[in-house]
């Protein structure tokens, strides 16, 4: 079993279904499709606090994801499993990632909210990912 770890505000988004997948960097090991995945917000600390019930792996994808200052909306392409998205999908897969800037107001640092998903998420990309490219896996689950 998997667990990972969750900012605060991320976790409605969670406990409703809204967000369904996490996007994280290569490491030693991630999830397998069939594995239960836990999911989590304040790992490691005091206030650690499981999100939902384990999940069940159901996808592990590669992705690739570059950012840019460039353009507002700071998310420039996405590719998942070798297919890159269209423009007019990023919006709607950046609120899938629980960026959606109405759902954030009020409970994610003011400084993260841009006008829409895409541009929050590239704020938040810039902040958390140093460079431009970012090479990762996005790992996907359904109900247990």
């Amino acid at each position: 079993m998997v667990a990972y770890g969750f900012k605060k505000f991320f976790a409605p988004q969670i406990e409703d279904g809204s967000t369904t997948h996490t996007i994280r960097g290569h490491r030693r090991r991630h999830a397998h499709p069939g594995e239960s995945v836990q999911l989590f917000t304040g790992l490691r600390t005091r206030h650690c606090r499981k999100i939902i019930p384990d999940p069940t792996c159901i996808a592990v994808l590669p992705i690739v994801i570059m950012s840019s200052d460039l353009i507002d909306a700071g998310i420039a392409y996405i590719e998942i499993d070798g297919r890159p998205l269209h423009r007019d999908e990023i919006e709607p897969f950046a609120i899938s990632d629980g960026f959606d800037p109405a759902r954030l107001r009020g409970i994610a640092p003011a400084a993260l909210i841009g006008a829409t998903a895409r541009e929050t998420m590239g704020r938040f990309w810039r902040a958390e990912n140093p460079g431009s490219v970012f090479q990762g896996v996005i790992v996907k689950w359904g109900a247990p």
